[in-house]
């Protein structure tokens, strides 16, 4: 017993810290493992392998349009090509895309792989003036060295 305080008071204060610690500790992991079904991770056309984003598993995908990739269908439908200038990646997506959506411009699809590897898109978000890129795409291009100054800061 060389080690416990000799005063009372700071014997109390060691068992109720000993006995609260483990309850705080569990309660936070219960916490963050059932939370770990709702993140949402951000990757680059180049970063989407099969392990790192499985079909099914909701991510955002972000990149530029490819230029004279944007097909629109009757039913609503528009298919069109994200890259990061190191891969491409085909994203579909059911709706009305934003009044900004154009062919050259950075964008952030959320949605899931199918079986095929075409990306599902549920949402799509444009740029919102012309200085503006998500600032993970601006991020993934710089790191790759495809960075332009002039299309975004």
């Amino acid at each position: 017993m060389g080690w416990l305080p000799t005063s009372p008071k700071a014997r109390r204060r060691l068992w109720v810290v000993a006995a609260v610690a483990p309850v705080l500790a569990l309660a936070v992991g219960l916490s963050l493992w059932a939370m770990r079904g709702s993140v949402t991770y951000f990757f680059s056309p180049s970063e989407v392998t099969e392990a790192a984003a499985p079909a099914g598993r909701n991510i955002r995908l972000g990149g530029l349009v490819v230029a004279g990739s944007v097909h629109k269908s009757a039913d609503g439908v528009v298919a069109f090509v994200v890259t990061d200038n190191a891969a491409e990646t085909r994203v579909v997506y059911r709706g009305d895309l934003p009044d900004l959506f154009r062919e050259g411009q950075g964008i952030v699809a959320e949605g899931a792989f199918d079986e095929s590897r075409t990306f599902r898109a549920r949402q799509v978000l444009a740029k919102h003036d012309e200085t503006y890129m998500p600032r993970e795409v601006a991020d993934r291009l710089k790191a790759q060295g495809e960075w332009r100054p002039e299309a975004g800061a």
